[in-house]
């Protein structure tokens, strides 16, 4: 009987063996629809009505990438970006009346001129690339090469010369201005190319008027983070603390005056859906 007994465990033990490293099941063979193999047997996505690997997910649209810009000259910008400025003219910018911008065009570059210059075309949710170039250095603190680039024609990204220069930390650049510092200075010196690449959400308002949620920003300056998801407090404004009223779901683009010649180059947009 113990033999017996003896023998079915040696015999169990064997078959555990055997179960632990037996090969795995094969996976089911995968389905081709449209010339797209993946999985129709798989667990539905919990947030829209397709499959994990489904193969009649859309396939997201193809862009070709745009290439870098150097200091002798501007990169391209993707196949699908909107030009706001290619170096030729002020054709898709408005003074704050819908007159036609008077900033000039130099040798392919917009020179900060009299006032704000807005796009015509508005926007909302977008990915932002603009190139700018500080002037010699002249005065300090915000006198120095002071722009801004406001999204929505309200919320703004501070420009300012602040290479060795320095000034209060909500209002240097890469800020969002009079709300919150950038994470680090990355400026370059005054004459040299630097860049601003911009992610910005508009703020969602409910049918009351309330904010259902704010405006987020994320920046690199340079290539370097400066601002990492952070959320505005509401529209920019100078000594004073700020508020959200409701507005429409897009506006425009501007550039702003402060009465430096600060320069432009390579401006470009993508809408995001």
């Amino acid at each position: 009987m113990k033999a017996k007994i003896l023998n079915l465990g040696i015999c169990l033990i064997v078959l555990t063996i055997e179960t632990a490293f037996a090969a795995p099941p094969p996976p089911p063979p995968e389905v081709v629809i449209n010339g797209v193999s993946g999985f129709k047997d798989t667990p539905l996505q919990p947030d829209a009505p397709y499959h994990v690997h489904d193969p009649e997910r859309p396939q997201p649209p193809v862009v070709t990438p745009g290439t870098f810009s150097t200091q002798e000259k501007p990169g391209k910008p993707p196949s699908d970006a909107l030009l706001l400025f290619d170096g030729s003219d002020v054709s898709q910018w408005r003074d704050k009346d819908g007159k036609p911008a008077v900033w000039k065009v130099e040798d392919a570059e917009l020179i900060e001129g009299k006032g704000d210059i807005f796009s015509k075309q508005e926007f909302g949710d977008i990915q932002l690339h603009l190139e700018f170039k500080m002037p010699p250095p002249k005065g300090n603190g915000q006198s120095r090469g002071n722009s801004g680039v406001f999204l929505m024609g309200k919320y703004e990204v501070q420009i300012l010369d602040c290479y060795t220069n320095l000034t209060y930390a909500d209002g240097t650049v890469g800020a969002l201005y009079g709300q919150q510092p950038p994470l680090v200075n990355a400026s370059k010196p005054p004459g040299e190319w630097q860049v601003y690449d911009i992610l910005f959400t508009a703020p969602r308002f409910a049918a009351d008027g309330k904010v259902e949620a704010p405006a987020y920003v994320t920046i690199l300056l340079n290539g370097v983070l400066v601002q990492n998801h952070q959320s505005y407090r509401g529209p920019t404004n100078w000594r004073v603390l700020t508020q959200y009223s409701p507005h429409a779901p897009t506006g425009p683009i501007s550039l702003q005056d402060h009465g430096n010649p600060t320069r432009f180059r390579n401006i470009w947009v993508r809408p995001l859906k």
